[in-house]
């Protein structure tokens, strides 16, 4: 892969911007459709999980089918199985459960691509 520019890794930098930005969606989903806590510490644990619920959907979703988040897409970031252009369901399923757990989504190589990505069979790369 190259080393910047198109097809590139994505960096921190832009990662960081797209998951702020798919996670504000999904708290908004999650506050106007499910009763998700905005602001208040949550009434329950069913209500605690709405949020990751919804963005692990909107993850295995939106990359499944066209590759990218809605953060992805404004930060110019898609997700690629390796040696593929496009990624599929099965591995949006692995990455988009692994990411909402955020923990394999924190550890990362020295490439910065994620564990999650690592088992997934998927890398984060810009367009």
């Amino acid at each position: 892969m190259p080393e910047d520019g198109p097809g590139s890794i994505a960096r921190f930098g832009r990662r960081l911007v797209a998951v702020t930005v798919d996670w504000t969606i999904c708290t908004v989903i999650g506050v106007a459709f499910f009763g998700a806590a905005w602001g208040r510490p949550a009434e329950s644990l069913g209500h605690a999980l709405i949020v990751p619920a919804v963005f692990a959907v909107e993850n295995i979703l939106l990359v499944g089918t066209a590759g990218f988040t809605v953060g992805h897409r404004l930060a110019g970031l898609r997700v690629v199985r390796l040696g593929k252009p496009t990624t599929s369901p099965i591995p949006a399923l692995i990455r988009g459960v692994l990411v909402a757990l955020a923990i394999p989504a924190l550890i990362w190589d020295r490439d910065t691509r994620g564990f999650h990505d690592k088992l997934a069979g998927t890398v984060l790369v810009r367009i």
